[in-house]
Order: C-alpha cells, then structure tokens, then sequence
C-alpha cells in the first residue's frame, strides 16, 4: 500500500479550496482496488456495530423545560433556572445523522513500513470508514497534513463523495515531510461546527499535539487509529547502518550488531509508546493500535467491538 499520486503545482493555496488534480488511470486502478479489498469488511465489520459505535453519538439542543423528578442535575440551565426562580433543564436530541471527519497524517515518519507503509494503511483505513459512513448516509470528509494543513475535503454525503474522499487521500503527496499535528487538531476545531466524530490516523510522532487533541475530544468524540512498524521498536542485528530521520534528514551511524546498542534503541521506543499511549488516555479519546505486519481488520473489529460494548453501558 504505497500511493504516488501527481504532484501539485507549488502556488500555495487555502487547503479548503477546490483542488484540481490529475486522475491518472493508475490512481483510479488504485481506488477501484481499495474499494473491492474493503468492501467485505465494509459490509460485515459495521453491519451491525457501526450503528452502536457512530450512530446516535451527536446530539443536539432541542429545549428547555422545568425541572421534573429524576432529571439529571448535570442538565440544569442555571441561567434560565435563575432568571425563573426555579430550575430548568436544556433537553436534547439525537442526531439522525453524522458527521465523520478523517484527518490523516502523511509525513515523512509515516512513509516508512513492510510490507505496508504506515501511510498506505492509514489511507486505507480511512477508505474503510468513508464507506461505511456512505453506506449508512453519513456525511465523510478528510484533512490530509504534513508539517502543516495541505487538503481538506469538507464533509458530504453519498458514495460519489466518499468515491472523491478515497481518490484525494490516493492522490495526496505531502509538499512537507514533518509533523505538525498539533497545528492539524487545531484546524479541525476551527472547522467543525457541530459535534462529529474525528477519526485521527498518525504515529503520533510530534510535538504538543496532547493539549490541542484534548480541547477538541471536549467539543467531539475522537477516535486516535495509532500506526505503527514492528521495526520501529526492535533494531535488527544487520551490522553497521545508516540511520537517517525520515522528516529532519539526520543521520547518524549505529551498530546495530552490538547488543547494548540495540537494548537501549529498544527502552527509548517502548518509553516513547508509553509516552503516547499515557498522553492518549489523558486526552480521553478511544485508541485503535495498527501494525503494518498485521491485518487491520482484526484490529478493527476487536476495537470497534468494544467500543460498541461500553457505549451500551
């Protein structure tokens, strides 16, 4: 899952505007692919979870009424209850319909993996989730970032769109190689209007995101979808190797055939990780963890099911 899509001419533009692109055979060979590989666990993994895991999960405010026994406080209008001089409480909604918004992480860092890059199997998860929400008349749209916001495809409904949405995130080529997720989750909070569903697919490999992606699980409900290489936490035993950041272009020289060497590269991934997986629970989002080497389905369907399960409770 490696997509090379034309590169954009360099006149900067809003991320928002319409963007014109060459669609190549090749990238439409690409997106017919997507679509025929996913659409049996389109069909299966949200049959019946996807209701549970994302329908009904946007409210909106429908009135205020009076207070009446065995209301939650937690609903009190104190304004109103003041103004009145006895409590109300605002009632809501649901909404019979979502917004799912996609923001995909394309930085030099995600470039990386076997068989699989993390980059090809983020896009590829996201087709999955732009087809179900499709399929279940949900608005989808996408955010594609680098080092900074490059793409945005606003939210719409019907399979013609989410058609568009796959072939942009195919198409996409970063002009940037670094991560500025931070920048991205602050973007999508300008962006959406009302409560949505947020789907963040990255390695977290970045700076101050923790902040930015906690404001915004306050406001939405985001799901983290974490990618990760099995090389990214154990060296192998090769000799010496060069080295080279996939986003600094740093290099330095490592013998990867001394054991100390290779336990220390291992301690400082696996606190890295932990560093993630502490700041993602703190954030208060749900986590999806995605490997290269591992089908992602598997991976979906436990995740998604247990999500289901506690939103039930």
């Amino acid at each position: 899952m490696t997509y090379d899509g034309q590169e954009r001419r360099h006149t900067p533009k809003s991320p928002v505007e319409p963007h014109r692109r060459t669609v190549t055979p090749e990238i439409l060979k690409q997106v017919k692919g997507i679509e025929l590989r996913t659409r049996a666990l389109v069909n299966t993994l949200f049959t019946g979870e996807y209701r549970s895991v994302f329908r009904g999960q946007g409210i909106e405010f429908a009135e205020v009424r009076a207070y009446q026994q065995g209301d939650d406080f937690r609903a009190i209008d104190w304004n109103v209850s003041a103004r009145m001089g006895h409590p109300f409480v605002k009632t809501f909604v649901e909404e019979r319909e979502i917004t799912l918004l996609l923001v995909v992480d394309q930085s030099g860092s995600l470039q990386f993996g076997r068989p699989h890059t993390k980059a090809g199997l983020a896009v590829e998860v996201a087709a999955v989730l732009a087809l179900a929400a499709a399929r279940h008349n949900d608005r989808v749209g996408a955010l594609m970032f680098a080092d900074k916001v490059e793409l945005v495809v606003r939210p719409a409904k019907g399979r013609p769109h989410a058609l568009r949405v796959i072939r942009d995130l195919v198409a996409f080529r970063p002009r940037g190689r670094g991560t500025n997720l931070a920048e991205a989750l602050r973007f999508v909070a300008r962006l959406l209007r009302h409560r949505s569903i947020v789907a963040v697919l990255s390695d977290f490999r970045a700076e101050g995101w923790e902040d930015p992606l906690g404001r915004l699980a306050a406001a939405h409900d985001v799901v983290a979808i974490t990618t990760d290489d099995p090389r990214e936490l154990d060296l192998p035993d090769a000799g010496w190797v060069d080295l080279q950041d996939a986003e600094t272009g740093r290099r330095v020289l490592l013998d990867s055939s001394h054991g100390p060497s290779r336990t220390r590269f291992r301690v400082a991934a696996e606190r890295q990780l932990q560093e993630r997986s502490r700041k993602l629970i703190q954030a208060g989002v749900d986590r999806v963890e995605l490997h290269t080497q591992v089908p992602y389905s598997v991976a979906l369907r436990r995740a998604f099911a247990e999500r289901a399960r506690r939103l039930k409770r």
